[in-house]
């Protein structure tokens, strides 16, 4: 993680590492500065929980912890954003995907995709079998 906040600028805010784990997102805030951010968990409009911050190993680096609200899971994608309450200023986000009808989706996407990468083959092979002659 050390390595990754070197190369960053100083007034940057980034989340260098996320997952989730038991229902609970957590991650690594790169913030300079020694104030902590105070952020809340949102989920399209509404607030959904508060998000709790620690002191990183590193200066400038803060751990984030939101529980995601059980009540909040649907079918579908639901889309979780951890914003600062004085900026105003996305943080993270986070994505999760729910339910059967999203295998029918993501399978028709994969498809669309292998479809327009075949496209894409065939036009890259004409264009170097044309400009080898």
């Amino acid at each position: 993680m050390t390595r990754q906040a070197a190369k960053m600028p100083e007034d940057a805010s980034k989340v260098v590492a996320a997952r989730i784990r038991a229902g609970r997102w957590e991650g690594a805030l790169y913030r300079p500065g020694a104030t902590p951010p105070t952020a809340e968990l949102w989920l399209g409009d509404a607030r959904v929980g508060p998000v709790e911050v620690q002191p990183g190993e590193t200066p400038g680096v803060w751990r984030l912890f939101a529980t995601i609200p059980a009540e909040r899971l649907t079918d579908g994608i639901q889309t979780f954003l951890l914003r600062d309450v004085a900026s105003g200023e996305t943080l993270a986000h986070f994505s999760v995907l729910i339910g059967a009808a999203l295998d029918a989706d993501l399978r028709a996407e994969v498809d669309l995709l292998r479809a327009e990468l075949d496209i894409l083959k065939t036009a890259l092979r004409r264009h170097c079998t044309g400009s080898g002659k």
